[in-house]
């Protein structure tokens, strides 16, 4: 391992004029088990840590290499930050990026100057078809993580959160592939090696989290997760040795997890993040680490989710809240029936978003109707007050 805390040092100097240095913000109603804190990378420039490890990066490059060109893999989030790099250096510049991308990251890449390649699959694949045009059309290829200047330029994340905290206990950071957790742990355990540094990953992507439990490099076989900017197969080898010496603990998150930390991001915080940019804040929420009573900063990677998936997550996490709620509810076939749950759920403060309405089936009671409705309602508690009383007015819940 050659990457030192020099280094770091270093890409904050070159990186100064090309950053923003986003400020600490004190997240209140987030939970009462602990005081949490946001570092909102998502309000960097392109909107995502990325711009800093690709940024020094490109900075670090020779006349000859930035002569022929760069090239790129990512799941959006680094496309961005290479492209936006490049074009500052007069670079040319072609990215790979996974056909389920989201189309927002897609676009602002080809807005930053670069040439994009729609690659099918996920990061993986657009990796090992970014290798084969880097051999093909001899660029110089830009790795997302695993790469000392990339790792050395996330790091300065973790002097930025020390410059401005010092007093804080614990640090939690996404896993992709490991280019920013390993440059924030390094940093901030080279500095001051009793701040624990957490990782965290999606269930659906967890490749760091199973090799470092396996103490190996463990390539899964598939990911899938909402997640996108840490959907990966494979963790890098630099970042697998750094996590495993610096990082002390990773855990994992749902999907159902991640959009309630979006969710509540938005409703407490007005702030947008992507799935990876909220799974730190989703471990805290549920409890995955043992953070009770400290100062906790989560690092909110990134923000560029694309409308159309914010929408879904959106319902999922109210879903995952107890804010909207569906009930099947079994009437009898006569009329009244309707006007009675209607006013119960009125009588209980619940809001009706949508009803469906049928007779019995071959199969149930001749007599018997069935109601599904949707509602918004406060919380769990709200609904299981509201069930009750349908209960004891006769209906059956189904």
């Amino acid at each position: 391992m050659m990457l030192t805390l020099d280094k770091i040092y270093h890409a904050s100097y070159v990186l100064k004029d090309v950053i923003r240095q986003t400020h600490i913000v004190k997240a209140s109603a987030i939970t009462d088990d602990c005081e949490v804190y946001l570092k909102p990378e998502n309000l960097q420039i392109t909107g995502s840590f990325k711009v800093r490890g690709s940024g020094y990066k490109i900075s670090q490059l020779s006349e000859e290499e930035k002569e022929r060109g760069v090239i790129a893999c990512s799941a959006g989030n680094h496309a961005q930050g290479v492209a936006l790099a490049a074009t500052k250096y007069g670079i040319k510049s072609l990215i790979c990026l996974p056909d389920g991308a989201p189309i927002s990251k897609v676009e602002a890449t080809k807005g930053y100057g670069a040439e994009v390649c729609m690659v099918k699959g996920v990061y993986d694949d657009a990796y090992n078809e970014a290798l084969r045009l880097r051999d093909e059309k001899n660029l110089t290829f830009i790795h997302p993580f695993d790469d000392e200047n990339v790792i050395a330029g996330q790091g300065t994340i973790g002097l930025e959160i020390l410059n401005e905290m010092p007093n804080v206990d614990a640090v939690v950071a996404a896993i992709g592939g490991g280019g920013l957790l390993s440059g924030v742990a390094l940093a901030i355990k080279s500095l001051n090696p009793n701040i624990k540094v957490y990782g965290v990953q999606a269930e659906g992507a967890p490749s760091m989290y199973e090799s470092v439990k396996q103490g190996k490099i463990v390539s899964l076989d598939k990911v899938s997760t909402i997640a996108d900017g840490i959907q990966v197969k494979e963790p890098g080898e630099h970042t697998f040795e750094y996590i495993s010496k610096y990082v002390d603990d990773i855990v994992t998150v749902s999907d159902d997890e991640i959009a309630s930390a979006i969710l509540k991001l938005i409703e407490t915080q007005k702030m947008i993040a992507e799935g990876a940019g909220a799974a730190p804040l989703a471990a805290v929420m549920y409890n995955k680490l043992p953070v009770k009573g400290k100062k906790v900063v989560c690092i909110v990677s990134g923000g560029n989710i694309d409308v159309t998936i914010l929408n879904r997550v959106i319902k999922r996490g109210l879903i995952m809240s107890g804010r909207q709620q569906t009930l099947c509810i079994q009437l009898q076939d006569k009329p009244g029936q309707l006007l009675a749950v209607s006013k119960i759920i009125a009588d209980h403060g619940a809001n009706v978003i949508s009803v469906h309405h049928e007779r019995a089936g071959e199969g149930t009671d001749v007599t018997a109707a069935y109601l599904r409705i949707i509602l918004e309602t406060r919380n769990f508690e709200h609904v299981n007050e509201i069930s009750k009383a349908l209960k004891s007015a006769g209906f059956k819940l189904v």
